[in-house]
C-alpha cells in the first residue's frame, strides 16, 4: 500500500506537474487515511476497502472538529487516489465514487473598496528604493489579480512591457498572459531601472524580478509584512492579505461589467465555478446601486 501511495505521488509530480506543497498535502492526508483503514480492519489490499470505510473515516474527521473545508480536502485526495488506482487496474471498483463532499458554507472573500486600494497603494515613500519596490509590487498585484506565489516567482523576462502583458505561471505551472495597466507597468519599469540593480549588487537571483534589500528573492512572509504595514498606515481596519487584492481585482472587474469567463481567464481558474463566488459580491453591489438610485429602492 505504501509503495502504491508513493507511486501515486510520483504521478502527481511528473504527470500532473503539481506543486511540491500540494503533493505534501496529498501525502499527509492519504497517510492518515491509510493508517485509519489498515488499523481498523488490518487491510492489506486496496480492493478490501469499502465505501463504509471511507464514510467512517470522514465521520472521524468530523468528530475531531475538522472544518468542512479540511474534510473536503481530505476526501478529494482520497477520491483522486482511488480513481488513479482504478485507472491503473489495481482496483476493480472505486469505493469513493459515491461518497459526497461535505457542503461548504458560502463565505464571501474579503474585498476592498476601490478607494481603499488606492489609499494603500499611495502609502509607500517612493523617494527611496524600498518604497519604489513596494509600490511596484502592490500595483502589479492589484493590476493583474495575481496569487502571491505568482507575484514572487516572476522573472524579469516575464514582463512584456512593449506589449503591455505579463507572463504568469499559475498552479501546476500553467502559463497565462495577463494584461498590465499603464500605471503598474510604469512602476515596474522604474523599479527595474533604478532599484533592482541597487539591491542585486554582486548576488545572482536567477533573474527573479522582485528582490529584498539583501538581493535575494522576496519571501511570502516578507511581502505579507510589507502589505500589513501599509494597510495600517492607510488606516484600513479590514484584514488585508495579498489574496484580498486578488479578490478585489476580480470583484472590481465584475462590478465594471466584465464577463465572468474573461475574469476566469485572467485569474487562471481552471473551473468557472471557482470564479462564480465573485458574482455573489457583484449581486450585492447591484442591490446597493438599486437601493441608492431607484426611486422605489
Amino acid at each position: 500500500m505504501k509503495h502504491l501511495l508513493e507511486q501515486f505521488l510520483d504521478y502527481l509530480s511528473i504527470e500532473e506537474n503539481l506543486a511540491g506543497n500540494t503533493i505534501d498535502s496529498y501525502r499527509n492526508d492519504l497517510r492518515r487515511y491509510l493508517s485509519f483503514v489498515t488499523s481498523e480492519k488490518e487491510y492489506s489490499d486496496f480492493n478490501q476497502i469499502t465505501s463504509k470505510d471511507i464514510s467512517a473515516f470522514v465521520q472521524l474527521l468530523n468528530s475531531l472538529g475538522l472544518s468542512p473545508k479540511s474534510i473536503s480536502r481530505n476526501l478529494s485526495a482520497i477520491r483522486t487516489f482511488h480513481k488513479y488506482l482504478l485507472n491503473e487496474d489495481i482496483l476493480e471498483n472505486d469505493p469513493a465514487e459515491n461518497i459526497d463532499l461535505p457542503k461548504l458554507p458560502k463565505t464571501l472573500p474579503s474585498v476592498l473598496e476601490i478607494a481603499e486600494v488606492e489609499k494603500i497603494l499611495e502609502q509607500p515613500d517612493t523617494l527611496n528604493y524600498l518604497g519604489i519596490r513596494d509600490r511596484a509590487m502592490m500595483e502589479l498585484l492589484y493590476a493583474c489579480g495575481l496569487r502571491i506565489s505568482e507575484l514572487l516567482s516572476l522573472k524579469q523576462n516575464d514582463v512584456r512591457s512593449d506589449a503591455g502583458f505579463l507572463r504568469v505561471f499559475g498552479k501546476g505551472s500553467k502559463e497565462r498572459m495577463v494584461p498590465v495597466g499603464e500605471v503598474a507597468m510604469n512602476w515596474i519599469l522604474v523599479y527595474q531601472e533604478k532599484v533592482r540593480p541597487h539591491h542585486l549588487g554582486k548576488l545572482t537571483s536567477d533573474d527573479v524580478l522582485f528582490l529584498n534589500a539583501k538581493g535575494k528573492k522576496m519571501s511570502r512572509m516578507g511581502f505579507w509584512k510589507i502589505l500589513k504595514r501599509y494597510t495600517e498606515m492607510a488606516d484600513i481596519k479590514k484584514d488585508v492579505t495579498p489574496h484580498t487584492f486578488r479578490h478585489s481585482f476580480a470583484t472590481h472587474l465584475l462590478e465594471g461589467g466584465a464577463d465572468l469567463r474573461v475574469v476566469q481567464e485572467l485569474l487562471g481558474h481552471a473551473d468557472i465555478s471557482t470564479t462564480q463566488i465573485y458574482t455573489h459580491i457583484d449581486r450585492e453591489y447591484l442591490k446597493e446601486v438599486h437601493k441608492t438610485f431607484h426611486p422605489r429602492g
